[in-house]
């Protein structure tokens, strides 16, 4: 391949299936994604894992720290700073029980993969080095999900802070994957005194990146990467601070990407609206290229 996208071997099989009428598409999950931020001599760099080969989803491949919402998050009050529950409701796009659970899992999946606490003891403050064994087995009983993040913040006594996060974008996974998510992607800077590490079990490695650098790398064929991480990082190349980023999101378009397929003239077609540098023309019978 001429740069470092990456699509599943079995797509055009399941464009054909669902083009044909022969496959229904699975509900999507909601997830989160955070962009975590830190600056770095004149511009920020990003946090990006880098998924271990052996998985059998995009092994390889650069992403940043997310996973699924936790259902258990959407009922459970707790200490809230920053922007309201109906503020994040009509920004997201959901209901306000439903925008808890995803800044929860925002905030959650950044302490579970890059060990990051955007949460505080009070509302104006964030908890500093989160690498005691203290703070390493709450963080695997989040892994585990034996305890919820409320569960956790509350017996923590900390506040969970949603100011800290800025919506980006907001991508779902096309109809025709067998697992799909409808995934909100957050932009964070990198609070004081902590220190990112790579704590995710489905990452072997973790870097902090100038997103220029880690598009150029893409184009290059160097870097591994789906269609939503280099469009997010693409996006964030014009920021010249982290804080820059972090103001801009209020104002950014979260209506979903969704990509969309279709068969003529013996090939498929594959887009995704506003991405054109994505779209794939590809012969039936073939994976794209």
């Amino acid at each position: 391949m001429a740069n470092g996208q990456w699509f599943p071997p079995e797509w055009p099989e399941r464009i054909r299936a669902l083009a044909e009428g022969t496959l229904t598409p699975v509900t999507p999950k909601r997830a989160a994604t955070v962009m975590l931020l830190r600056d770095d001599g004149g511009a920020p760099a990003v946090h990006m894992l880098r998924r271990r080969a052996s998985m059998e989803f995009a092994g390889g491949a650069y992403a940043y720290p997310g996973g699924g919402v936790d259902p258990r998050d959407h009922d459970l009050r707790i200490g809230w700073a920053g922007p309201m529950r109906a503020w994040w409701a009509q920004r997201l796009g959901v209901d306000e029980t439903s925008a808890q659970a995803i800044v929860c899992a925002a905030v959650r999946e950044t302490y579970e993969e890059a060990g990051v606490l955007l949460a505080g003891p009070a509302p104006d403050t964030v908890v500093g080095d989160t690498t005691g064994a203290d703070w390493e087995a709450d963080r695997a009983a989040l892994v585990a999900r034996e305890v919820s993040f409320a569960e956790f913040l509350e017996r923590r006594g900390l506040v969970l802070r949603s100011d800290l996060l800025g919506a980006w974008t907001r991508w779902i996974t096309p109809e025709f994957e067998p697992r799909r998510y409808d995934t909100w992607f957050f932009v964070a800077a990198l609070p004081e005194g902590q220190r990112t590490r790579n704590a995710s079990t489905e990452a072997d490695s973790t870097v902090w990146i100038r997103p220029a650098e880690a598009a150029a790398a893409y184009d290059k064929g160097e870097l591994l990467m789906m269609p939503p991480t280099i469009a997010t990082l693409r996006q964030l190349i014009g920021c010249a601070t982290a804080a820059e980023a972090l103001k801009a999101a209020p104002g950014r378009d979260l209506t979903p990407v969704l990509a969309t397929a279709r068969l003529e003239d013996g090939r498929i077609e594959l887009s995704w609206p506003g991405h054109d540098e994505f779209t794939k023309h590809i012969p039936t019978g073939q994976a794209p290229a």
